[in-house]
């Protein structure tokens, strides 16, 4: 299955019961909402696959894993409830990926930065390399992590995820990431797609039944989210019609 237009593209494949969805954009994997809306979608089908157990969650290219939200898209927010809404696509995916009965691996072959830092502490065990670094880069813009911030929190503790984010000018490198528990593994980039197959392959080889209630054990404790998000989400909406963040997202195109 694959679809594809301005906003980005999303193709899910399958090798046995492992389903490998991929999305991309141009302008650096960012999201724009209708790519965050498809991909959501998709999670949510998958979930309902019986056929599968697996999902391996990877993105296009070579060098960045997700740079965000799409600021094209987030300077044409004119009112607070458009920014809420625009918001929410990170909220309902997030949701998607944690209420998912399949266990979800993540493939990150590069740098990740805001909403995309929130997609990979979402996933359940996370491939990486040693170019994959990482930073939490929207206090610099006027907003802040405030969607993604229990799922990174969640991964990374509320210390660490302080750091990524007060240091909002800073890259945390790949080993950083690993030390802290967003990365499960560092490989080389010529190895990654091998050992990521390896992986999700012995993964799925194990009780389908078993991975649905080992996956709803790592969960456990998050049942608040499906209104937390959506609130955070309103948070962000007001504060991405500043002049501050207009100003700050202008000077990040140029």
């Amino acid at each position: 299955m694959s679809s594809e237009n301005q906003s980005g593209s999303l193709q899910t494949t399958f090798q046995n019961t492992v389903a490998n969805v991929q999305f991309g954009h141009p302008a650096s994997n960012s999201f724009p909402r209708a790519l965050l809306d498809r991909l959501t979608a998709e999670i949510n089908l998958l979930s309902r696959n019986e056929t599968i157990s697996v999902i391996v969650l990877q993105s296009e290219g070579s060098r960045v894993f997700c740079s965000g939200a799409s600021f094209d898209e987030l300077l044409t927010v004119q009112n607070e409830e458009q920014g809420t809404e625009f918001f929410s696509g990170f909220a309902h995916l997030l949701n998607a990926m944690r209420n998912c009965t399949k266990l979800i691996i993540g493939r990150v072959q590069g740098k990740a930065v805001g909403g995309g830092v929130g997609i990979i502490a979402a996933c359940d065990y996370v491939l990486a390399t040693p170019e994959s670094a990482v930073k939490l880069s929207e206090l610099a813009i006027g907003i802040g992590p405030f969607v993604i911030e229990p799922a990174v929190s969640r991964k990374i503790g509320k210390m660490a995820m302080t750091q990524m984010t007060l240091a909002a000018h800073e890259w945390k490198s790949a080993s950083w990431a690993l030390q802290n528990g967003l990365y499960s593994s560092l490989h080389n980039a010529d190895l990654l797609d091998a050992e990521v197959e390896n992986f999700a392959q012995k993964l799925s080889s194990y009780n389908p039944e078993a991975l649905f209630e080992m996956k709803k054990i790592i969960w456990e404790g998050t049942e608040q989210w499906e209104s937390i998000l959506i609130e955070r989400a309103k948070i962000t909406g007001k504060l991405v019609l500043s002049d501050f963040t207009k100003k700050a997202l202008l000077q990040f195109k140029k």
